[in-house]
């Protein structure tokens, strides 16, 4: 009988049905490849176990993104409802984004400071990154934003969010995306963090 082989090294057994690849790989090389090579969708179950024991890589504390914005815990949670529509936002746009990574949302997260941090001074200026993958990101973001200040807008009366409190927000993920980034190639550990910000999903009534 013909041996079967892990469809990536051709050399071990298969012991695990991939959903990325629809093949069965061996453990090896799904640790190896795992977020490197192979788009690994979120809700695979090896994934979830690797993220549950995943220790992330060490960060120099000099390489803090906007260290000169200070956040203090007084502005945080002054902010916390900002915050949380905010993290939404981005995962939606991130799962609206064919393709994108953690990386990507490091890109666009950079560009939306850039251009907060002109408006914030007055000025009026678009920063848009090269990278496609998050300057999809950041035309959605941008567009959810817009139409959320409008209803606040339309709902207060006045432009309740202020682009200095947006702006102090956005520094906040962006630094949580630093945090959480796994620096894998494909990593998506900052996506998945900002699932824990979906509303939970209404109760159902009890059928009679």
């Amino acid at each position: 009988m013909e041996r079967v082989t892990c469809h990536l090294c051709e050399l071990r057994p298969p012991r695990r049905p991939c959903p990325a690849l629809h093949r069965d790989i061996c453990a090896q090389c799904c640790a190896e490849q795992r977020e490197q090579t192979i788009d690994c969708p979120l809700e695979c179950e090896f994934l979830r176990d690797a993220r549950r024991h995943e220790k992330l890589p060490e960060i120099d504390p000099k390489s803090l993104p906007n260290p000169e914005i200070e956040l203090t815990d007084a502005f945080l949670q002054a902010q916390q409802p900002l915050a949380i529509v905010t993290g939404r936002l981005l995962l939606v746009a991130a799962l609206e984004t064919p393709g994108a990574v953690d990386f990507d949302m490091r890109d666009a997260l950079d560009a939306l400071v850039r251009t907060h941090k002109t408006a914030d001074s007055g000025l009026i200026y678009e920063s848009r990154p090269a990278n496609g993958l998050a300057a999809a990101v950041v035309d959605r973001f941008q567009n959810e934003m817009r139409q959320f200040r409008e209803h606040m807008a339309e709902k207060s009366g006045a432009h309740t969010v202020r682009d200095k409190d947006l702006l102090g927000v956005l520094v906040f993920w962006q630094r949580m995306e630093w945090q959480r980034n796994n620096g894998k190639r494909k990593g998506r550990a900052f996506v998945e963090s900002l699932f824990s910000l979906l509303p939970p999903p209404p109760e159902q009534s009890p059928t009679t």
